[in-house]
């Protein structure tokens, strides 16, 4: 078994959450996630996870509303996705997240 944790600050007010478990180096649990620090709470600005058995992202706006996207992936697929989507995006995330966008 192995299970990794980490969080990496983007920005003074953004910060990337990641988390996967393997069993026999096969993905089992996986969330990564984009942070904003809003006042003083952390919301969550888009989540890639498999919470529901299938792969999937959920992108939130800064009301708490959030619309979910089912990535058609396996887990291993869907875990170095989301990491990439995340790195590559995350200021455009934050930008549409802090004015309101529902996208």
């Amino acid at each position: 078994m192995a299970e990794k944790e980490y969080l990496i600050l983007l920005d003074f007010d953004t910060r990337k959450r990641h988390y996967h478990f393997a069993e026999s180096g096969k993905i089992t649990q996986f969330v990564v996630q984009l942070e904003v620090k809003v006042e003083d709470t952390w919301k969550e600005v888009v989540r890639y996870d498999c919470a529901h058995r299938y792969a999937h992202k959920d992108l939130y706006n800064i009301k708490g509303k959030h619309s979910k996207l089912n990535l058609y992936m396996n887990y291993e697929d869907a875990l170095t996705y989301a990491d990439d989507d995340i790195n590559e995006n995350w200021q455009i995330y934050r930008h549409n997240f802090l004015k309101g966008d529902d996208s």
